[in-house]
């Protein structure tokens, strides 16, 4: 892959930076290409750009801004499959999964909220007032590594469509999806400025970005400990702060219902995306005497997975996107056999280039070990046994974090569990999940919701007139 230059003020520029980064395949852990880590005269650049484009895009009828934006969305569907095969080689996600998952959520979010948007009210009379909605100005977008071009489009999707400009700032694990994405913007025709990106490192280039004076919106997704300090860069210029942060999110089995699906549900979500996911399902929660059944039906969803070339079409898991991420999923590994747990299925690194670990299940884990409570972001599921379903919802909810979930079990009991979880996002059974829908976290999984009208909302600054 070649190396990129800048995106503002709707071209591509020379960067200012001399520093550059090696962008690693971690299938091959060959160099594929380099990216710029912008300094602070890039970054001034960029935000001028989208500061001056602003009051004009926000002046814009939103029936206007919806007609770039779903330029926008037609680009993504045109070069799905060169977006797919960037994202398989930049972050090891599975072909299979890159394309079912990764590039059609990014349509099927976009669309729907496309659809929604015909239905806000950017203006409303309430007695003698008139309302308004319109943008806050500049957005800044801090996206991960982990889903590269979705994570992108649910801050763009929202801040564009509500009248705000943006700069993105992506991960310099998996940059190139990004940059793909701004050669799809610039084919939009978007006026100059109003989406901007560098590329560069969070501890530098992303803290100068969110700490710029002219920056009204941090919209950051990635660890909780990040998202923390954000505060601090928000303070100074009281900055608007959307938040999706991290997640140990609770499965819960109930007795009546599908063992195979709870499993397949829960597993699925640490085996795709290799459990790269914030709203993985990687706290299995069955009923104590069913474990020697849930173990048998672990052991036989695990026997054909194929962990190896995410190229390859049969491919489940591919690696970690890194070395040092890798790293720190075998820690967690040998912290979880250290303090007494069971390794049911796996629990090593795979002897092979590549940054691959085997998909690893604990069982007899207590809820309060470190397996149990932190995020590992790798694929390693831990089975806890409960003795009732006060137990069991008491157990779920004993975390920081609440961003997703599930239960299986028969449908009303199910859905009664559902109530009494403290997480935003909740699967019962094999229930589908709705982009119009918000997705989001309670505790310290974020602030704010994405998707739909819900995300939109959180992009809006509201102004009364009373006449």
């Amino acid at each position: 892959m070649t190396k990129h230059t800048l995106y503002y003020n709707g071209s591509w520029q020379d960067a200012h930076s001399t520093d550059v980064e090696d962008v690693l395949n971690p299938t091959t852990e060959e160099v594929i290409g380099q990216v710029v880590n912008a300094d602070q005269t890039d970054v001034d650049k960029a935000v001028a750009s989208a500061k001056a484009a602003f009051d004009s895009w926000n002046e814009l009828k939103p029936s206007e801004r919806a007609d770039y934006v779903n330029k926008i969305l037609q680009g993504i569907t045109k070069r799905k499959s060169e977006l797919v095969d960037v994202m398989i080689k930049e972050l090891g996600s599975s072909r299979q999964f890159s394309e079912s998952t990764q590039a059609a959520i990014s349509e099927q979010e976009m669309q729907g909220t496309l659809e929604e948007i015909e239905n806000f009210s950017f203006e409303e009379e309430v007695d003698n007032a008139t309302v308004i909605k319109e943008g806050y100005g500049v957005v800044a977008c801090i996206t991960p590594w982990n889903y590269p071009l979705n994570q992108i489009q649910r801050k763009i999707t929202p801040a564009l469509l509500a009248g705000n400009t943006v700069v993105v700032k992506p991960a310099n694990l998996t940059p190139y999806t990004a940059l793909l994405l701004a050669e799809i913007v610039d084919e939009a025709g978007l006026p100059d400025g109003v989406f901007n990106l560098i590329t560069g490192n969070g501890s530098d280039t992303g803290d100068y970005l969110t700490s710029h004076d002219d920056v009204s919106v941090i919209s950051f997704t990635g660890s909780t400990q990040v998202g923390k300090s954000l505060y601090e860069k928000a303070q100074k210029t009281v900055k608007q702060l959307v938040l999706e942060l991290g997640g140990k999110s609770p499965m819960i089995y109930l007795k009546g219902g599908d063992l195979e699906l709870a499993v397949k549900n829960s597993a699925d979500t640490l085996l795709h995306n290799q459990g790269q996911t914030c709203s993985a399902l990687s706290r299995l929660f069955v009923p104590k005497d069913e474990l020697e059944r849930t173990k048998k039906v672990i052991k036989d969803y695990y026997t054909d997975i194929k962990v190896g070339d995410p190229n390859e079409a049969d491919t489940m898991v591919g690696p970690i996107v890194s070395k040092e991420q890798m790293e720190r999923v075998l820690e967690y590994i040998e912290k979880g056999k250290e303090e007494g747990a069971e390794v049911l299925v796996g629990g090593n690194k795979i002897d092979r280039t590549g940054y691959f670990v085997e998909p690893t299940v604990f069982v007899h884990v207590d809820n309060d070990m470190t397996i149990a409570q932190e995020e590992i972001f790798g694929p390693v599921l831990v089975v806890i046994t409960y003795d009732s379903v006060e137990e069991a919802i008491e157990l779920a909810n004993d975390s920081i974090y609440g961003l997703s979930g599930g239960v299986v079990g028969p449908t009303d009991e199910a859905i009664q569990v559902a109530h009494k979880l403290k997480t935003g996002n909740i699967m019962i059974n094999d229930a589908e999940e709705t982009p119009k829908a918000p997705f989001g976290g309670y505790k310290q999984s974020g602030l704010g919701r994405e998707n739909g009208l819900y995300g939109v909302e959180d992009y809006v600054e509201i102004k009364a007139i009373f006449k």
